[in-house]
């Protein structure tokens, strides 16, 4: 690919993003912070939804989701969401 072009699907702020996550959470190198965007096929569900997820190395995953694509959130976002709902944990979990 060539240099400055991003890969397709790839929000231009993801990084971003999961930086402000990083900083929110207060979280360590080790951690592995993931920005899904997901099509949702489920009845009644939104037809795109991001998924936030932090993955420690030792400890609990924690998931969010947003019911709107990544390049339409914002850091504010986050921290409303994750001051909001602070435990959100996995599905199953």
């Amino acid at each position: 690919m060539p240099s400055g072009l991003r890969p397709p699907g790839r929000s231009p702020n993801l990084s971003a993003l999961k930086e402000s996550v990083r900083q929110l959470l207060d979280l360590d190198d080790e951690t592995a912070v993931m920005i899904r965007q997901l099509d949702c096929t489920e009845p009644g569900c939104p037809p795109v939804e991001t998924v936030v997820a932090v993955l420690p190395m030792a400890g609990e995953a924690r998931r969010w989701t947003l019911h709107r694509p990544v390049d339409q959130i914002t850091p504010a976002d986050l921290r409303d969401l994750i001051q909001t709902e602070p435990e959100q944990a996995p599905e199953g979990a």
